[in-house]
């Protein structure tokens, strides 16, 4: 038998991975550009079932879309897209069945995701824990007698992998022309991006034990929000409640905090925990409540400095009185001289020259505005909200004395009497005089009832879900379901799942993904293993959208005015790239099988087999497939012919 020669071997390969990596570009390019679209592996599985489609749309007001395209709607919108097999999985149990375990996250089982997130271990501590685990530089490097540079070189020589791997992987991406020709090889590229940590090991599935990634070492904050980050990837990913996790990311950039501002990086874990997890799909009013009580959120606004400027005044006078009682009793106490004087003449240091000797002043407190704006602003009623100045000043009076017991030591909500407004509050016509604390929550209650804020809420969720301009009737439908269930999230998502706007032919295909929506909806279409998120973090920062790290109070905006620039979409594309060619680190994907086999000579015939087995039968409405099956078929020529001659074309390091 005549083997095949080694030039002829390698030139069939090279064939192959070429097309493949172009079809795979060509189609993740599309998802880039236009979201919706989305990847569907053919399900070969009991191809002789067929399902009436009349039952899998039943009980919806499906009227414009097709079985197919109203549950890649639906996976789309209320997910973060499909993963193989899915759209087959949604017809055969229906689609009513799937959204209605969607609005009911606590009926699915979702223990394969809880055994994936045992591997962040932050998750689960208390702020108090993560302070003392992963305390700041300054503190850190006196625990270990060694001097604060020491300790930052120390980190950063443990750093220094995975960084050096993230840089070379984003430097490799560079080097690929997305307009013209890719400049790989996937063959060992794939190896490369994926190593195994034992012999004989899959490729993705080095685990945390690669030292490429071995940061369990790291003991700086940055830790923190790098594990929050990754468990958002995975619970996107492969999350069975896929709503649920919808709403958590829009609620906290609803109720945006930046995990960069000062104490906040010990504390967005618990928030995100606490605060909005347990209430993405409960009543509005708990929520609030629940941000409001966060130390996250008081610590982003200022909210815990916020205090009566008279009340302030008064305590600082009674402690300085009792300071002074204190030394009179004890002859001076520690702090006077031989005849009960000052050990030190007013003015004057200790005579070792320590500044630190020196008395501290202590900052003075006053009214603070922020968290009362933008409650109002942001939070409930909206920027049309009608209220006035005279309105965000008696809310801010309201929400005097909410604090935070000690920021950096002990970060838990704590109320100070002593330092809130007593004095009565008018807020949008409406007396307020409960006293204490029950001053803020009676604001809480009442502008988490006033009509503006059901509008408010209700556009947000259908611009997130329907459209970038929502139909007003909708947005009208969803407030009077927000108002008379008394703010059930659930409820209004109902009414907006359950109304013929979001199943209409003008909003389907009509959003633009943000970054994070793109990364990870399209990590699903492609079924990739992820085993180490840490590069589809990157890759999501990279595009424009760096996890809970938007400095804004207002959160990532999810309209497409946003998110679609040039700079950005390239990245996109790259990302594209860097995905379906095995570079990202930890995640494998293998394109082969969902074309059903091996690239065949012809790319024609490849192309539209791709389209078919992702796109399904929607080519006509794509103008450019014939224009790219004509630059398929040139790349791929030319590609043949530098291999054939020698000439440079498609290759590794080109």
């Amino acid at each position: 038998m005549k083997r095949p020669s080694p030039r002829k071997t390698n030139l069939r390969r090279h064939e192959r991975d070429t097309l493949f990596a172009i079809v795979a570009i060509f189609l993740l390019t599309l998802m880039a550009f236009l979201a919706p679209v989305v990847l569907v592996a053919k399900n070969k599985k009991d191809k002789s079932k067929s399902t009436d489609p009349t039952m899998v749309l039943k009980g919806l007001p499906v009227q414009d879309l097709s079985p197919d395209e109203a549950i890649l709607q639906a996976l789309n919108r209320l997910g973060f897209g499909p993963r193989p097999g899915d759209l087959d999985r949604v017809k055969q149990m229906g689609l009513q069945k799937w959204i209605d375990q969607q609005l009911h996250p606590e009926s699915i089982n979702d223990s394969v995701l809880d055994a994936r997130l045992e591997r962040f271990p932050t998750l689960q501590m208390s702020s108090t824990k993560l302070l003392d685990e992963f305390p700041e530089p300054k503190v850190a490097a006196k625990r270990e007698g060694v001097s604060v540079e020491e300790f930052k070189k120390e980190q950063q020589a443990k750093l220094q992998p995975a960084a050096q791997a993230v840089q070379s992987d984003a430097d490799k991406a560079d080097k690929a022309d997305m307009l013209g020709l890719p400049k790989f090889d996937v063959g060992n590229m794939d190896s490369e991006a994926n190593p195994g940590k034992d012999p004989g090991q899959a490729k993705g599935q080095g685990g945390f034990g690669n030292p490429m990634f071995n940061y369990q070492d790291v003991h700086t904050p940055q830790r923190i929000v790098a594990e929050l980050s990754m468990a958002k990837v995975t619970r996107a990913v492969y999350s069975e409640r896929q709503l649920n996790e919808e709403m958590v990311d829009f609620w906290y950039n609803h109720f945006n905090v930046f995990a960069a501002k000062g104490a906040d990086r010990w504390l967005i874990t618990a928030y995100e925990r606490d605060a909005i997890r347990p209430h993405a799909m409960g009543k509005f009013r708990d929520l609030l409540e629940a941000t409001a009580k966060s130390p996250a959120m008081m610590f982003f606004l200022d909210n815990w400095l916020s205090a009566d400027p008279d009340a302030w005044q008064k305590l600082q006078a009674e402690q300085q009185q009792r300071r002074q009682i204190r030394q009179q009793r004890m002859g001076g106490g520690f702090g006077g001289g031989p005849f009960g004087g000052p050990r030190f003449p007013k003015g004057q240091g200790a005579p070792n020259g320590n500044p630190n000797a020196k008395g501290k002043q202590k900052q003075e407190r006053g009214l603070n505005e922020n968290y009362g704006r933008e409650l109002m602003e942001l939070h409930t009623l909206g920027v049309d909200g009608g209220y006035t100045q005279d309105d965000v000043i008696n809310v801010a009076k309201a929400f005097t004395g909410w604090t935070i017991r000690e920021p950096r030591r002990d970060p838990e909500f704590f109320f100070d009497n002593r330092i809130h407004n007593s004095g009565k509050k008018t807020v949008l016509g409406h007396s307020i005089h409960a006293g204490g604390m029950k001053d803020g929550e009676e604001v809480l209650t009442l502008l988490a009832r006033d009509p503006h804020t059901a509008h408010h809420i209700s556009l947000e969720i259908a611009e997130r879900f329907v459209s970038d301009n929502p139909p007003p009737a909708l947005v009208d439908r969803m407030a009077e379901t927000f108002r008379k269930s008394d703010g059930d999230i659930r409820e209004v998502l109902h009414t907006m799942i359950y109304s013929p706007e979001f199943w209409s032919r003008e909003v389907y295909r009509a959003k633009i993904k943000t970054p994070f929506e793109l990364v990870f909806s399209a990590t699903r279409a492609v079924g990739a293993d992820v085993d180490i998120p840490l590069m589809l973090v990157q890759w999501t920062n990279r595009i424009g959208q760096p996890l809970y790290q938007c400095e804004p109070p207002t959160g990532y905006s999810s309209k497409a005015d946003a998110w679609v620039n040039t700079g950005a979409l390239l990245n996109r594309m790259n990302f594209s790239l860097a995905l379906t060619a095995n570079r990202l680190r930890g995640t494998q994907v293998e394109i082969e099988p969902l074309l059903g086999g091996p690239g065949a000579a012809d790319p024609h015939a490849t192309l539209n087999l791709a389209i078919q087995v992702f796109l399904g039968p929607t080519r006509k409405s794509f103008r450019h497939v014939d224009h790219v099956v004509l630059r398929v078929s040139a790349v791929h020529a030319q590609s043949r012919n530098s291999s054939i001659s020698g000439r440079p074309g498609i290759h590794a390091n080109a």
